[in-house]
């Protein structure tokens, strides 16, 4: 097998998670990676130091730093712009690959010819796959339908937008509407024609928004569950507050972005309302349980 992969992780103080995540990655059962470029976009002097000194030992590990927090969506942008595979993954730097992951994501590319994406299994620690890993699109109607759960109330009438409950063959590839940026795959052509992530999005829903461009344009999303990693969230030291906050931002773009005009204009407005209704009440109970000056520290994040 070839090495045909580069992958791009973006870190923003990730914590010691981080070198786990890039020697999994490096781990010779991953056959395929031709590198991995870590963009850091802020890590301590010492977590930056060590991944030099990393990147000396092994030469496919490449580190771009010193650009500052300029925000997951451009962080994935920048490492795309050196990256010399023919397929693209990103990955988050809190996310470690399974054994045989990258080879498997290999195997199922060459079957595929013209544009596609795949995404992985993409579980807990405990072995539970997250939500994100296969999805409905986000729209207006999924996300009411999952905020209020009314596929809980009726489920043949209402469909998640998380599709983790929805039976889908364990070891089957199976095309999805939509899945997680914490681990995705599509060749480089692909990201760079349909000029990757979205740099109006600083953390949270940029992959949303690619799968719904790539979805427009009939480009074919696939779950391998087969490529499995391990996503440790919330690894970052960044203010939890700052974060629910960029989440807000994001699906109030989102939806702003790909739903204005025509009868859904009529319920953008109390959709971006609802949406900072739970930004209040998320960061207020982040601030009972965590206090205020914890919160407030840090100044942002850059990793979903």
């Amino acid at each position: 097998m070839s090495d045909e992969v580069s992958i791009v992780m973006v870190s923003y103080w990730t914590g010691p998670i981080l070198f786990e995540a890039v020697n999994a990655a490096l781990e010779r059962s991953q056959a395929g990676i031709k590198e991995l470029i870590l963009v850091d976009n802020g890590n301590t002097p010492s977590v930056i130091k060590e991944l030099f000194r990393c990147a000396e030992e092994n030469p496919k590990l490449r580190i771009i730093s010193g650009h500052g927090n300029v925000g997951f969506a451009r962080g994935c942008n920048i490492g795309s712009d050196v990256a010399q595979g023919r397929y693209l993954l990103l990955l988050n730097p809190d996310c470690c690959l399974s054994e045989m992951a990258v080879p498997n994501l290999v195997a199922e590319a060459s079957s595929r010819e013209g544009h596609w994406m795949f995404g992985g299994r993409v579980c807990d620690p405990n072995g539970q796959a997250q939500r994100g890993s296969k999805r409905s699109l986000l729209t207006p109607i999924t996300a009411l339908v999952s905020a209020i759960h009314l596929s809980a109330v009726a489920p043949r009438l209402f469909r998640k937008f998380d599709l983790n409950q929805h039976h889908i063959p364990a070891t089957t590839t199976t095309r999805v509407e939509a899945i997680t940026g914490a681990c995705m795959m599509l060749p480089i052509e692909t990201y760079k024609e349909f000029n990757g992530l979205d740099e109006g999005y600083f953390l949270h829903v940029e992959d949303l928004d690619f799968c719904m461009r790539l979805h427009r344009a009939k480009v074919p999303i696939f779950y391998v569950p087969t490529a499995e990693a391990i996503h440790h969230a919330s690894s970052s030291q960044a203010s939890r507050v700052w974060v629910e906050w960029q989440k807000a931002k994001g699906f109030c773009r989102y939806f702003w972005k790909h739903y204005r005009g025509g009868i859904w204009s009529i319920i953008l407005i109390p959709l971006s309302i609802g949406i900072l209704t739970r930004l209040g009440i998320k960061s207020a109970l982040i601030l009972i349980s965590t206090g205020i000056k914890r919160v407030f520290n840090p100044q942002g994040s850059a990793t979903t």
